[in-house]
């Protein structure tokens, strides 16, 4: 498709300040017009009557699992799901194997996307420690020389405090954003999800709200102390929002994302989904996914990610202290969030699309989340009404492992562009 144009659709880009009827042409790898009824009789013409256009999802935090644990997901796989999610551009984790904690490992995955990718733009986020051993720094100037686009040992805290301030203070210093995984593995203890009358009815050890605020706390700390920037990774407690909101309105540069599945469910889901709802942090109590939604709507948490984690069947299909937590999230996140959000009446549209465009992109520096001319036709055609039901099986990434299969929600992702060429439509 050399040239495209998109036709009758309507152009949500809260980047631009544009929410209504328009015709966009893509060209080159490039938007080229943005406009009504644009006249291009040489263009593909590709149908959005009814529909919306919207820009590439851009999704700042999930795990491809390439390489070292392909059983799970590959760099193949993951990009498809990501592209049949909507998402155009993804940043994934470092907790590979060997870890990306080297400029080697970062320019395997660069090259292993560009080869076997499905034309998804794939960021790397490089470890903050060795091995993510939390002991010694990675070389993070070498890191973003190989493509690194931020920093992260996602899945394990930095627990030693000291040497989280040196981290803070050379990452500040190299232009990259610590994303943190706040979590007191001391307080957490042996806790396998969230710690109330569900875990104690389940016979199940739980972990505590404050594992999580306690770390959420230190963090914005050391950044305020220091005058860092600083981001908190799938904030899940009505405390942690709080002491985000509180930080904000003192100045501390700190951001913060939720996950669609803190959104939508809750721990009482363990009793009826059981092991496909082991996630960590783990799902919490209504009043949890309210203050998550709550946040989003007045800004205290400033975007979505999905914290795609795809796991083997074998993995969940253990007792629950023994499963592995994840949940496969890049094929559900768009409908979970259109539906909670929008459709439940706690945001309008362009909200929600800012919160999954240019509001992660912003964070990181990525050139995407805009539709301007003149930017990357990373596009996607979406139907706001289509009510369906999750069926796992189906799911293009290897990861089958989501509560939500069999749940039914409203919007869809239909087609996705990237750079002008389509790279997924729904049958």
């Amino acid at each position: 498709m050399s040239k495209v144009l998109v036709r009758g659709g309507r152009l949500i880009d809260p980047a631009n300040g544009v929410n209504g009827l328009f015709d966009v042409l893509l060209e080159g790898g490039l938007v080229r017009q943005v406009a009504n009824a644009i006249h291009a009789p040489d263009a593909q013409i590709v149908s959005a009557e009814g529909r919306l256009v919207l820009p590439g999802f851009v999704d700042i935090h999930c795990h491809l699992r390439e390489p070292g644990y392909e059983y799970k997901e590959d760099i193949a796989s993951g990009t498809r799901a990501a592209a049949r999610g909507g998402f155009t551009s993804i940043c994934c984790m470092a907790n590979t194997s060997p870890v990306n904690d080297n400029a080697g490992v970062t320019a395997f995955i660069r090259k292993k996307a560009e080869e076997d990718g499905a034309g998804v733009r794939v960021y790397p986020v490089g470890a903050v420690t060795k091995g993510l051993e939390g002991l010694a720094l990675t070389d993070f100037a070498g890191l973003k020389a190989a493509g690194a686009v931020a920093l992260s040992d996602d899945g394990r805290p930095i627990a030693d405090a000291g040497l989280f301030r040196r981290a803070l203070e050379l990452a500040d210093a190299e232009g990259l954003l610590l994303l943190c995984h706040c979590e007191d593995l001391l307080l957490v203890n042996d806790g396998v999800m969230n710690e109330g009358l569900v875990s104690a009815r389940a016979g199940l050890a739980g972990s505590i709200r404050a594992a999580e605020e306690v770390m959420i706390a230190r963090d914005i700390l050391v950044a305020e102390a220091l005058g860092a920037r600083v981001h908190i990774c799938h904030v899940s407690t009505k405390g942690g929002v709080q002491l985000i909101r509180e930080a904000k309105a003192r100045g501390v540069g700190v951001a913060a994302e939720t996950a669609p599945h803190y959104l939508a469910a809750t721990d009482a889901w363990v009793e009826r989904k059981g092991t496909l709802t082991r996630v960590n942090p783990p799902l919490r109590t209504e009043d949890d996914r309210l203050a998550c939604i709550y946040g989003l709507a007045d800004g205290t948490l400033d975007c979505i990610a999905t914290d795609h984690a795809p796991h083997h069947a074998n993995e969940k299909a253990t007792d629950y202290p023994s499963a592995a937590s994840g949940i496969s999230g890049f094929e559900t996140a768009f409908a979970i969030c259109w539906t909670h959000l929008v459709e439940h009446g706690y945001m309008e549209p362009d909200q929600l699309v800012a919160l999954m465009t240019n509001a992660p992109a912003r964070l990181l520096g990525l050139p995407a989340g805009s539709l301007a001319v003149g930017d990357a036709a990373d596009l996607v055609i979406a139907d706001p009404h289509e009510r369906w039901t999750v069926d796992a099986s189906d799911f293009i990434s290897k990861g089958k492992n989501t509560p939500f299969s069999g749940e039914t929600y409203t919007g869809r992702v239909r087609e996705t562009f990237v750079a002008g060429q389509r790279v997924f439509k729904e049958a």
